[in-house]
């Protein structure tokens, strides 16, 4: 049986008796077999063909798991299994509009909004920056539709801090409106790209206030209504939308596993997310992240590696509204939490891999650093210090090292929760190459004696 190492290639006992030559490491194997196969784009055409839309609760999300029982039944994982989940349900409808005085921007309801009356809700539009400038106009804001306009900075070289400094006013600008007395909330898209596509993304309605419709606007469309404002001072505008929370359905995880060779009860995760918001296919978000995980562990097998540790790929629901699979997944797996070694998450796109962020402390981040040397070769072997991604994050306070893959991102928000996150906007050599890095890292954390527990 063949034990894993990033360090040396690994091969048959024998397989090199009278050639000189030792093979590639096994990072150099994993690329060029991805390369070869070209099979990732391919299984995540598949994906989209089979569900395009996934919200978590919906009918796409089960055709979705459905997909991925088959797919990792036969890739020859075993124990394939869904584990049931209770999640939030919302419908989008068909209506999103923001009109008036002869003008029409292109708007979509967040995720978890609820509507508008049917004829819609007119009133003057208040523009902000910030939370802070909302409270400041406070008397202004009552009655009104609170305009949310801060762009993601463009000066942030790396684009998920961007993200991170404008995106509080979707998830909480339905919330501080209402505190002030406005009757909706619009909010400027998460990107940078200049472009006439709405992005959504969930809000979060808070108990003791009252919950107000909220869509987003596009970039093109923020800057006109902008401009309006600066030219005219009042605009007046009706907003409809005939979106609605649903009350909850029962969705799940998709689990599969390669079982360890000698130390099976010690797990090695590596997930993503199988739910997507509706606007697109999911393709980047996270259809990417979902076939990185199953290619990996396809690559793996291909090449004849069998892990010391147990590799489990958990494919999440509901990631994008609520983070009840990963909950779930935390309350089910209680009792064996202690022996997750690691967990790594994917969640940032099919773009070129560039390496790994980490929980790990200084410390043990430098003892890791020889295992991907043969990855850093490659250009893909970075280890830096962060968070992992977001379903894994429960699993932190049970003090499971956390790993996320980094990928050239400053592509991703063009893709984001919008229309344009089809399959055609994923590059399969980036995929093919991100699967591969996926691949890499996990052989080094399944083995014992290159990541101690």
């Amino acid at each position: 049986m063949l034990i894993l190492s990033a360090l040396v290639a690994v091969v048959p006992q024998g397989e090199l008796e009278g050639d000189a030559t030792p093979p590639p490491p096994v990072a150099e194997r994993l690329v060029e077999r991805a390369l070869a196969d070209n099979r990732a784009h391919a299984l995540l055409a598949d994906l989209v063909a089979a569900a395009p839309q996934r919200l978590a609760g919906s009918p796409g999300m089960a055709r979705a798991r459905e997909w991925a029982k088959a797919t990792m039944t036969a890739l020859g994982l075993e124990n394939v299994r869904v584990e049931p989940v209770t999640v939030p349900r919302w419908e989008r409808g068909e209506t999103a509009t923001l009109t008036g005085d002869g003008v029409r921007f292109d708007v979509a309801a967040l995720g978890g909004s609820i509507g508008t009356p049917e004829g819609g809700i007119t009133a003057p539009v208040l523009m902000v920056r910030s939370f802070e400038e909302l409270r400041a106009r406070a008397d202004e804001a009552k009655g009104r539709i609170v305009f949310f306009n801060r762009p993601m900075p463009r000066v942030l070289r790396n684009t998920f801090r961007a993200y991170g400094a404008a995106v509080p006013q979707r998830g909480n600008g339905a919330i501080e409106a209402a505190k002030v007395g406005a009757v909706a909330a619009i909010v400027r898209s998460m990107t940078t790209l200049l472009d006439d596509l709405p992005h959504t993304g969930t809000l979060r309605y808070e108990d003791g206030v009252p919950p107000i419709p909220a869509a987003a606007i596009s970039t093109n469309g923020a800057e006109a209504l902008a401009a309006r404002i600066a030219e005219q001072g009042t605009v007046e505008l009706t907003l409809r939308l005939d979106c609605r929370p649903a009350g909850e359905g029962r969705c799940g995880n998709v689990v599969g596993e390669i079982r360890g060779t000698r130390a099976p009860e010690e797990i090695v995760l590596i997930g993503a997310h199988l739910d997507a918001w509706d606007l697109g296919h999911g393709a980047h978000d996270d259809g990417a992240g979902c076939v990185h995980c199953l290619e990996a562990v396809r690559l793996i097998l291909a090449c004849g590696l069998r892990p010391a540790r147990t590799v489990r790929v958990v494919l999440f629901t509901n990631e994008e509204n609520g983070l009840r699979g990963a909950r779930g997944y935390a309350e089910a797996h209680a009792d064996e939490l202690a022996a997750h070694v690691a967990a790594l998450e994917t969640d940032r796109g099919g773009f070129e891999p560039k390496g790994f962020d980490t929980t790990l402390e200084e410390a043990a981040r430098r003892r890791l650093v020889p295992a991907l040397a043969p990855l850093r070769e490659l250009g893909m072997g970075a280890l830096i210090e962060g968070g992992g991604g977001a379903d894994i994050s429960v699993l932190r306070p049970h003090g499971v090292p956390l790993f996320g893959l980094i990928v050239a991102d400053h592509r991703y928000f063009d893709f984001h929760h919008s229309a344009a996150d089809v399959l055609g906007a994923v590059n399969e050599r980036e995929l093919a190459l991100g699967a591969a890095a996926v691949a890499a890292m996990t052989v080094v954390l399944a083995d014992p004696e290159l990541f101690p527990r």
